[in-house]
């Protein structure tokens, strides 16, 4: 084992573990004021759900080796209950707990990814039973397509897009992004609107999302960065491309508010960085550092764009995980195809660098596979919950709010004891126009006919 590769990855695993509570002041600071622990709730309960099955059988079903070499599942009792990594492995180039460990934040996140979409109207047992079936029925298999390669000697048998494929994703774009956007898509479309739907609570904490979307930027760079599993030249890459397409994220999102809302707003500003750094993720150890800005001003430009796209086709996708990480991940996927070079050290050439159609296609087929399986599987999970112990709060807990009614708290303690806290008034989304200045009186709230807010971003 090599000290200094064991190092690097200890200190991604702290990194990344930060993404933790990140996520849930990214999240919480973007719902509403009655909502905010209950969002938090939902980041930290599945997390934990997600754990507790890694260790009973997550990891062998990402890691392990193939049922019948398929590249299809591991094997879900070769490292049952983690007892196996204990030992140190002579062979291996990492100690055998620290990649479970490091692999299990991988699978945390991305389960609490979904909750930004059902905000404001899901049962929180029942949220915490869709995670753990989701991590188990979703996340494993597609991990194992991705993330699991062939060992050099053949032995063990991994995924098959990343074998069989061969498709670049460096840190997860299609098994993290791809995959929690279009499983939040088909929760969505079962769980239902919110009541407020489309005149939906503005964010009610921004200096809160701000801090959270830069605790998640820090921890990114554990999450890519690690995924070189050395600290070597590739590891350097990736933090490299890494920074320069979040920054160019954050322009791109910016420079499309100017555009189309007159402008620009803080919202905006670390979403766009959320944007680049999904795209930059599958695309990190891909591309050169001009390439990476392509990739984040490209996903930067886009994913403003699609969020609008909810209230044409009806979907509530409270927090925007659907235009952001679905898009975003399919974007930079796809560029791959385009903007890979072989400098870089996944050592592949895209269409723009002599490499044919070859890459592109295979980019696009590893794609076009998980969001085929993710929405199906999901959309049958979801289903089935919803018949048996149902998935929507009652009409009178959402109108409440859900941290009182669910959690018997308030995030903020406003309000006489057992009065409750007042709701903010519903205003278009913070992405459409700001609604107060300490100069100026109040902007009223447009008619919902003239400007409805569609969610926590808006959509110009």
């Amino acid at each position: 084992m090599n000290a200094a590769d064991t190092a690097w990855i200890l200190a991604a695993f702290t990194a990344v573990s930060l993404m933790v509570p990140g996520l849930a002041l990214f999240y919480g600071g973007m719902t509403s004021v009655k909502s905010t622990l209950n969002m938090m709730m939902m980041v930290l309960g599945a997390v934990a759900v997600v754990a507790v099955l890694w260790v009973a059988f997550g990891y062998s079903a990402v890691l392990g080796n193939s049922y019948g070499g398929l590249g299809l599942l591991g094997d879900l009792g070769e490292y049952a209950g983690l007892g196996q990594v204990l030992a140190e492995d002579p062979d291996a180039a990492l100690p055998p707990a620290l990649v479970a460990a490091f692999q299990a934040l991988f699978a945390c996140i991305t389960v609490a990814l979904l909750a930004g979409g059902v905000a404001d109207r899901m049962r929180f047992g029942s949220w915490l039973v869709l995670a753990g079936l989701w991590a188990a029925l979703v996340y494993f298999p597609v991990a194992h397509w991705v993330f699991a390669f062939d060992s050099a000697d053949g032995s063990v048998l991994g995924g098959w897009i990343a074998n069989d494929l061969a498709a670049v994703d460096f840190a997860g774009g299609t098994a993290v992004h791809v995959n929690a956007g279009i499983g939040t898509l088909a929760v969505v479309l079962v769980l239902g609107k919110r009541l407020s739907w489309p005149r939906t609570p503005r964010p009610h904490n921004l200096p809160t999302t701000l801090l959270g979307a830069g605790i998640l930027w820090f921890g990114w760079f554990g999450f890519n960065g690690g995924s070189a599993l050395s600290a070597g030249n590739s590891a350097a890459v990736v933090v490299l491309t890494t920074f320069c397409a979040s920054c160019s994220g954050l322009l791109g999102w910016l420079l499309v508010e100017r555009l189309r809302d007159g402008h620009a707003t803080t919202l905006g500003a670390v979403s766009g960085i959320i944007a680049g750094l999904v795209a930059i993720t599958p695309a990190c150890g891909a591309v050169s550092p001009v390439g990476a800005l392509v990739v984040g001003a490209v996903a930067g430009a886009v994913c403003p764009l699609a969020i609008g796209l909810k209230r044409r086709f009806g979907y509530d996708d409270a927090l925007d995980v659907v235009g952001v990480h679905l898009v975003g991940g399919v974007v930079g996927t796809l560029l791959v195809g385009f903007l890979g070079t072989s400098d870089a050290p996944s050592g592949r050439d895209g269409l723009l660098y002599g490499g044919g159609f070859g890459l592109l296609g295979v980019q696009a087929a590893a794609v076009g596979a998980v969001l085929a399986y993710s929405f199906v599987v999901t959309l049958l999970i979801a289903l089935v919950l919803d018949k048996t112990m149902g998935l929507r709060l009652p009409a009178e807990a959402e109108e409440a709010g859900v941290d009182l009614s669910v959690h018997a708290e308030t995030a903020y303690d406003l309000a006489p004891a057992g009065a409750g806290v007042p709701e903010a008034p519903a205003v278009p989304g913070a992405h459409e126009r700001l609604t107060a200045h300490p100069t100026r009186p109040e902007v009223p709230a447009q008619p919902a006919a003239a400007a409805p807010a569609v969610g926590a971003h808006g959509e110009g």
